[in-house]
């Protein structure tokens, strides 16, 4: 396991230093890195770069970031482990979606009730992310993750139990603050471990996960209602959270060095919120990850009633149309984590936030012409493959520009998209409260969505003013 905390970066003010030798005790592989030096590349010095050790020192290649040393087997380990942590709030609040209509017959109650529980875990998410993001700036990665995960399997099993709406959707509050350690930390320590177009490339796999996730956890849900009741599936939630928490504890390394929790002027929570929000470019994505997570969630909380209320289908055939529409996300994150480090995300967010925008208002026209179920499923479709280039590409351009500040940030990004998301998406419900969830109500709000998110690209971030990503 990789101790980050052994190797911190400190670069020292003479270029010609040679590195420090390892010392003793140290872990195998921290034991072949040595920080300090100010190295050059292509006639540039670099600060804070990192020279594995070797049998010539002077002619070891360069590590610019401490996740640069490490095995692409580990990376890959890394990978699924933070992937699984990220997965653990979408699938929090995603699993139970097809057990609506079952949980509307069960507690004798409205549609619009039961979305409040979603809203309720979205906005505990969010609440629980900025809570998680800040601290773990200052105290580190693992103690946040560990004490917040242990609250999700506690809450899980509380939501199984639970007699009434009321005391479900108490429940599901601290079901979505228990969740939100899992994707902050992730992306926190991608950020510490990485940058430039490797950052890309694990962010990408993490924005996978996060696009991927919540359209697939209904699918899985609707798996689930066939084999056991609607509570089961926060037994299932317990079961998952107690799983990461173990893996937590064991393999989640610790990436934020003590040196680094106090470098000047971030050493408060203050200092590290007045830094992400006094960057207008991070202000500028901050309200497009929340318009695009919140025209998803305006389809994910309708769609329970939409396409098994409206079109008759029944809960496995209601996971199909996720499993499809997870390809779509599929297929755009892939093809934006290489689009990016070329062309650079910004110009990503500027095609798939207007693709967004014209896929959401064709469902309303083909829906007022009668098109039919096909008619919103391919309009739908396109709609969610433009969300998938859209994600990495907000993670990136947030965390790049603020290493010292990484859990802040990113609790930023999901507070926003997450709570944003749960006050927004119950829209629909409240707007169809007398004709019913219809294709045009739900794309209504999709479309709203995708304009705010155009707009505050070309007047907030200004795709013209970012420079492209370093190597």
């Amino acid at each position: 396991m990789l101790d980050t905390a052994s190797t911190p970066l400190v670069p020292t003010p003479d270029a010609a230093a040679p590195p420090s030798p390892p010392t003793r005790g140290d872990d195998s592989r921290a034991e072949k890195l040595a920080t300090g030096a100010i190295v050059t590349v292509a006639g540039t010095p670099v600060t804070g770069a990192i020279r594995t050790l070797g049998p010539n020192p002077a002619t070891a290649p360069v590590m610019l970031h401490p996740g640069d040393s490490i095995p692409a087997a580990r990376r890959i380990v890394y990978i699924i482990l933070l992937g699984a942590l990220t997965a653990l709030g979408p699938f929090t609040i995603d699993l139970y979606l097809p057990a609506f209509p079952v949980l509307e017959q069960d507690f004798q109650t409205t549609a619009t009730a039961i979305q409040l529980t979603l809203t309720g875990t979205m906005l505990g998410f969010g609440i629980g992310q900025l809570i998680v993001g800040p601290l773990s700036d200052k105290v580190g990665r693992r103690v946040p993750l560990l004490a917040v995960t242990a609250l999700h399997v506690v809450a899980s099993v509380a939501a199984a139990l639970a007699p009434s709406l009321l005391l479900l959707g108490g429940a599901r509050v601290l079901m979505g603050m228990g969740a939100a350690a899992g994707g902050v930390v992730a992306m926190a320590i991608v950020r510490d471990l990485f940058g430039g177009r490797r950052l890309v490339v694990m962010l990408s796999r993490l924005a996978l996960v996060s696009g991927v996730a919540p359209v697939a956890a209904p699918l899985v849900g609707s798996a689930l209602l066939v084999v056991m009741p609607w509570r089961g599936i926060f037994v299932v939630l317990a079961a998952y959270g107690l799983v990461m928490l173990v893996a937590a504890l064991f393999l989640v390394p610790e990436t934020l060095p003590p040196a680094r929790r106090s470098e000047k002027g971030s050493t408060t929570v203050l200092q590290r919120y007045k830094s992400v929000l006094s960057d207008r470019v991070f202000l500028g994505v901050l309200v497009i990850g929340g318009m695009t997570f919140s025209g998803l969630f305006s389809y994910l909380s309708s769609s329970s009633f939409l396409f098994q209320s409206t079109f008759g289908f029944n809960a496995q055939e209601y996971g199909l149309l996720f499993a499809v529409n997870s390809l779509g996300v599929v297929t755009g994150v892939q093809f934006a984590s290489r689009l990016a480090a070329r062309f650079g995300p910004q110009w990503v967010m500027a095609y798939s936030t207007g693709v967004m925008a014209v896929a959401a208002s064709a469902i309303i026209v083909l829906d007022q012409l009668g098109a039919g179920l096909w008619g919103v499923m391919i309009p739908l479709f396109v709609f969610m493959t433009a969300c998938g280039f859209t994600f990495p590409c907000v993670q990136v351009l947030a965390l790049d520009r603020h290493g010292k500040a990484a859990g802040t940030a990113a609790s930023l990004i999901g507070a926003v998209n997450f709570g944003v998301a749960g006050l927004i998406s119950p829209i629909v419900g409240w707007v169809a409260r007398d004709a019913g969830i219809t294709a045009t109500t739900m794309a209504a709000v999709m479309t709203g969505c995708a304009i705010v998110g155009l707009v505050s690209l070309w007047t907030i971030v200004r795709p013209r003013t970012i420079g492209l990503l370093t190597p």
